[in-house]
């Protein structure tokens, strides 16, 4: 009897542990396809140039099949999810309030009041152009503050549903793809407008969707105009806070999608986590070794997440929704342009 006793317990741990053993192993195998494809994007963008983000999910999205086969998919939506937040939290060892407040009133009040009407012109042109309101909200924050990194921290706290990661994936191709022309060609404008450094400073950090591109495209004109769209471009990666905090306002009602109801969080620990990193790093309290360990930590936690979003991706789902995101995507980066622009020449800033 007593044998029979010990005998449920113990059948039912070692199911346990067969089970969470199985769970790690999948998960495994899953983040592991995601870190191998963000190492030969790396690779490629390092040696043959590129944006990276581009790179990961067209390769990710070529391996569609394994989202669909059970030994990878906990995995790839662990990189989906987790390691997305992890990425986007630890952005916030990238600045500090004192590089802020350093830049002055005026740079500061242009990026809030652009990307404040740009998310919110973003909306209306997505019904304008009959899209779904989120798609609006989404691509418009992507293109206002900080590009792919942007629409990952917003599509977290957005709630899911049937085309919530497709929107995702077209909002960060969009916006990779304008980003890098942006790179090109609006070093040529401010040349054509004859811009003092600090204005073209100013412009193409108010402007270019990626911080990489930010940086690209200011170091080619002069350190000054690089320091300068740096530390622009670093204000409106802050503004990613109060804009999570929107949208969480935003989504806060639950939504019923076939049958189960999905909650925004409250606040969610990669917010806070941000938070938390930029003002311990504008106290100093990180080293200079520590800080760089943790932007390229984050670097690489963006291109992992971004590989498992191309992998639940496929190309038959993008192809369904036609060019009127495109359109949004580039009428918002227009509107953008119009907007620092106009301030910049017109509000004499950096004059």
């Amino acid at each position: 009897m007593k044998s029979r006793a010990f005998a449920t317990p113990l059948a039912t741990l070692r199911t346990f542990f067969h089970g969470s053993i199985g769970h790690y192993r999948n998960v495994g195998r899953g983040l592991l396809v995601c870190v191998t494809i963000a190492l030969a994007t790396t690779f490629i963008a390092d040696h043959y140039g590129g944006p990276t983000l581009l790179y990961a999910l067209l390769f990710g999205m070529s391996l569609h099949f394994l989202s669909e086969e059970g030994r990878c998919r906990e995995g790839i939506d662990f990189a989906a999810r987790t390691v997305l937040r992890l990425g986007v939290a630890l952005l916030g060892a990238r600045m500090t309030l004192e590089q802020v407040g350093g830049l002055g009133l005026g740079p500061v009040l242009t990026v809030i009041g652009s990307v404040a009407l740009v998310i919110a012109l973003g909306a209306l042109l997505a019904r304008v152009l009959d899209l779904p309101r989120d798609l609006g909200l989404l691509t418009g924050g992507a293109v206002a503050i900080c590009g792919a990194s942007a629409a990952l921290a917003l599509s977290a706290v957005m709630p899911r549903h049937e085309t919530s990661e497709r929107n995702t994936i077209l909002t960060v191709v969009g916006v990779t793809t304008l980003s890098t022309m942006a790179m090109v060609i609006y070093p040529l404008i401010s040349g054509a407008l004859e811009l003092a450094n600090a204005q073209a400073g100013i412009f193409l950090g108010g402007t270019i969707h990626d911080v990489a591109q930010v940086v690209g495209a200011g170091y080619m004109i002069s350190e000054q105009t690089g320091d300068i769209s740096t530390l622009v471009k670093l204000v409106r990666v802050a503004m990613l806070v109060p804009a999570v905090m929107v949208f969480m306002w935003l989504f806060r009602a639950s939504r019923q999608e076939g049958g189960t109801a999905t909650k925004v969080p409250i606040l969610p620990g990669f917010l806070v986590g941000f938070v938390v990193l930029v003002v311990v790093n504008s106290l100093g309290l990180i080293p200079e070794t520590m800080n760089e360990g943790m932007s390229t930590l984050s670097r690489w936690c963006l291109v992992t997440a971004i590989a498992a979003l191309g992998i639940k991706t496929s190309f038959q789902k993008l192809a369904v929704v036609g060019w009127r995101p495109v359109i949004l995507m580039a009428l918002e980066t227009l509107l953008l342009l119009a907007m620092v622009l106009g301030v910049v020449i017109l509000g004499g800033l950096g004059a």
